[in-house]
């Protein structure tokens, strides 16, 4: 029958702890070497009782006065207790003993950060940098790393990175934390060139594949990207975040259905998510299916379900579909969340209007003008929702809101063009016509729109001719 590891470590934790207060109480105990006493500072710790474990590393101490490894600890948890300059000292001492503990130089360097002094955190880390080799030098830049992202020196955290995997090109902590500030820092063609060059040197590392086309995807390269997502998934089939960006990078091409088959390799790879749903409903939407599209939003909506956007995106698809009802229930359930977010009022705003609930429609277009008072899309549903009801003089009183409010655009002056000529004032509403010709005659069509009967009026006829015959020299 074999001896049970974990009842004999205890067994021996045990027989320590008993010998140390034995110590502790000045009886009679057995000798504690020094790795002894580092097992009993570490329970201590485990523990979190600080208390004893300074006790137990202060008798270590005492019987081992040049244990560099004791003091280390002593120092750490000195540390813990923001005993920062007692700890230094404990430290510059415990360097004169073992200069080749790597730990003494990262706790000396939270003791700097400790005391707000980044600078002497930096040099001391640039200088043991280069008395190390192998992992304990690795270990030490990503230390520098981290102390460069705490004072947001983020161009040396990537160039920390960067020694990291010309030291050890298959580092996967690096090559992870690289993607990642690849495009925080923008730095895309210096991570293009170093990750051609670990490909170059190991051609099935799969992390470094992906880099490289998350890098062609922050310049815009997608095919570029697609095509090294896919060697990344020739090596690794089963490497769902690769699938991810190249279906990103489908969409940017406009190739939906493409990007729709390899977000379903993602559905399989990893656990559901409401934004792959949500990412295959916008490719349907895309594509004009939109029953299709409304199946996912609706699959993304019931994993996130206070995601008004979802909601929104559903009453949409009906709207594309003019089933008006349904994408008012949808704008309702959006809206129980974000009562006053500008999109959803304008969309409510148009399905009301064409439903005729007038009262309800101009409700929430204003919605939207105190959302977004500067903006003219509120300002423009008003405007046109007034005209068309025939409430022409609130129509009249709100485009010389807008003005004031939103500025003088010419679309205003066409609308207000429009509102003139239907309560009869031809004359003036020829004049403002002209005035809004002159300046954006490309919105033409606008006033139009608002009421086509408007080109049996000869005057306005001879006026657009006219333009148009000046545009064509």
């Amino acid at each position: 029958m074999q001896d049970n590891p974990y009842r004999n470590d205890r067994d021996e934790m045990r027989d320590l702890l008993r010998q140390f207060e034995n110590l502790r109480a000045g009886q009679s105990h057995g000798f504690l070497e020094e790795e002894s006493f580092e097992k009993i500072i570490d329970y201590f710790d485990d523990k979190d009782e600080i208390a004893r474990a300074l006790e137990a590393v202060e008798l270590g101490v005492g019987q081992f006065p040049y244990s560099a490894s004791l003091m280390v600890k002593k120092a750490d948890l000195l540390i813990v207790t923001r005993k920062y300059n007692e700890a230094l000292e404990i430290l510059e001492r415990a360097e004169i003993l073992d200069s080749s503990d790597i730990d003494i130089y990262i706790l000396k360097t939270d003791v700097f950060l400790a005391l707000d002094q980044h600078e002497k955190a930096v040099g001391l880390l640039e200088e043991a940098i280069h008395s190390f080799e192998g992992e304990n030098r690795i270990n030490l830049l990503f230390e520098l790393a981290d102390v460069y992202d705490d004072y947001e020196e983020f161009d040396k955290v990537f160039d920390c990175l960067v020694h990291i995997l010309e030291y050890e090109p298959n580092n996967e902590e690096a090559l992870y934390k690289i993607c990642f500030w690849t495009d925080f820092t923008g730095r895309s063609e210096e991570s293009i060139r170093l990750h051609q060059h670990i490909i170059n040197e190991f051609p099935y590392n799969e992390l470094a594949w992906f880099n490289l086309g998350a890098a062609y995807q922050g310049l815009k390269l997608f095919e570029k990207s697609i095509d090294a997502y896919k060697y990344a998934l020739v090596i690794n089939e089963k490497f769902d975040y690769a699938y991810r960006n190249m279906a990103d990078a489908y969409i940017r091409l406009r190739k939906y259905r493409d990007a729709i088959e390899s977000l379903e390799k993602v559905i399989e790879l990893a656990r559901p998510e409401d934004v792959i749903y949500e990412a295959i409903g916008h490719c349907y939407d895309r594509l004009k299916q939109y029953a299709q599209a409304r199946f996912y939003y609706k699959k993304a909506s019931h994993l996130n379900s206070d995601d008004s956007k979802l909601y929104y995106k559903i009453a949409c698809t009906y709207i594309n579909e003019m089933s008006l009802n349904k994408a008012v229930q949808y704008l309702e359930s959006a809206m129980r969340i974000h009562r006053m977010q500008p999109e959803y009022n304008l969309a409510m705003g148009e399905c009301l209007m064409e439903l005729g609930n007038i009262k309800d429609a101009i409700i929430h277009f204003s919605n939207v003008v105190k959302a977004k008072p500067r903006g003219i899309g509120g300002w423009e549903a008003l405007i046109r929702c007034l005209y068309k009801e025939d409430f022409l003089d609130e129509a009249i009183e709100q485009v010389d809101n807008a003005q004031q409010v939103a500025g003088d655009k010419p679309l205003f002056l066409f609308y207000k063009s429009a509102v003139l000529f239907a309560m009869g004032k031809s004359k003036e509403g020829l004049l403002l016509l002209q005035t809004a010709m002159e300046q954006a005659p490309r919105l033409l069509k606008k006033f139009i729109e608002l009421n086509p009967i408007i080109l049996q009026n000869q005057q306005v006829v001879d006026l657009i001719a006219y333009y148009k015959r000046k545009r064509s020299f």
